[in-house]
């Protein structure tokens, strides 16, 4: 049975602004003019977000089913219809227990795939991942993952410069594992590299990582150069300055900037004392932080707030859409599934309000309730 919503429909080739959606099962079958519509709400593909370590007061970074569950649902009712499940640097037995038991969540379609941040990170800019946990890539170790994972596992955060590494991107893109580079000291050669054995995302771009100098571009420039590397952001006010969030928007473009939303299990939580990746974390004014030193710890942002986020800092809305479903959706594998108001697409999208507030969320061809 086709079902319809009218409204001002934001497709990647613009604003319909008396548009309509229709779709038969859960698949797109109509994208298209519908006159006599008046304005109404703005109608957007469902959200997309590649890195999120939790959220609602669940987390996904201690392998946990019932907590995976419940957080992506938490996240489901801000309108993010396709997420990663994001651990943090841990130990190889909690990665293979994780994997175990999301693998399962993949195949039933609560989660996207996972993706690890770290544990083959730089030292110098954990940021705040646990450093007891840090060490060099291991392709026996990710080898083992992708196996029992069967197809879940979808992304890996690693820093170049660490021994091994250059392997490891070459045996993840091997497997259509999207190899990712963030937590950096890299210099520009050694990021240069990284891209060349297939790297391509940058983690959470600029945060944790070497910073540009004149005389040595490091990592930053080198993501942002490289045409096929989609740069991740975090549009919180808090990560970034709005003023590089917009100049890495128009440099890198709409198409190569995706925003995330970095989220622990503090989203949509009081402030007070949480945990990640057995770290003390304080959340004070909806800021996570170390505890032990006052690195920011993720954040307690929502897909939806990231837009409103990025538009009020004069991104236009259709570039600000793209970068929160399209964009995304591409960088993970999966733009030829979600991510667009297109014919033939998952019937996944989001219904919002003037004030870009979420109204309805549709998944897979039904509402959230």
């Amino acid at each position: 049975m086709t079902v319809r919503v009218n409204g001002r429909v934001v497709t990647p080739n613009g604003v319909i602004r008396q548009g309509c959606v229709e779709w038969d099962g859960n698949r797109i079958t109509a994208v298209a003019e519908y006159p006599s519509v008046r304005d109404g709400h703005w109608i957007l593909p469902g959200f997309v977000d590649m890195h999120t370590h939790g959220g609602g007061g669940h987390t996904f970074t201690t392998g946990e089913a019932g907590q995976a569950r419940a957080a992506a649902d938490f996240h489901l009712a801000h309108g993010t219809t396709t997420l990663l499940a994001s651990l943090v640097s841990s130990p190889f037995d909690l990665m293979r227990q994780a994997t175990a038991a999301y693998a399962p969540l993949v195949a039933e379609g609560v989660l996207a795939g996972i993706h690890f941040e770290g544990p083959y990170l730089s030292s110098a800019r954990c940021g705040a991942q646990n450093p007891e946990y840090l060490r060099d890539p291991s392709t026996d170790e990710l080898a083992e993952l992708i196996e029992l994972g069967e197809g879940a596992v979808r992304m890996v955060t690693l820093a170049p410069e660490r021994e091994g590494a250059l392997e490891a991107i070459k045996l993840l893109t091997a497997h259509r594992v999207v190899a990712a580079v963030g937590h950096t000291d890299a210099t520009y050669d050694e990021t240069r590299a990284a891209v060349a054995a297939g790297a391509s995302v940058g983690t959470h771009l600029l945060n944790g990582m070497r910073p540009v100098h004149h005389r040595e571009p490091g990592p930053v420039v080198a993501l942002l150069d490289a045409p096929n590397v989609v740069c991740e952001l975090v549009a919180d006010g808090v990560h970034l300055h709005d003023g590089m969030l917009t100049f890495v928007t128009a440099t890198a473009g709409p198409d190569r900037a995706a925003l995330i939303t970095d989220a622990m299990a503090a989203a949509g939580m009081p402030d007070g004392e949480y945990e990640l990746g057995g770290q003390a974390v304080t959340v004070a004014d909806g800021v996570a932080r170390l505890a032990r030193d006052g690195a920011i710890a993720g954040s307690t942002l929502t897909m939806d707030a990231a837009l409103r986020h990025a538009v009020d800092a004069g991104i236009p809305m259709g570039d600000a859409v793209r970068m929160v479903a399209t964009t995304p959706a591409r960088a993970i594998g999966l733009g030829d599934r979600v991510g667009a108001l297109q014919v033939g697409l998952r019937a996944d999208l989001v219904v919002l309000d003037d004030d870009l507030n979420v109204v309805r969320v549709l998944r897979d061809g039904s509402w959230v309730e």
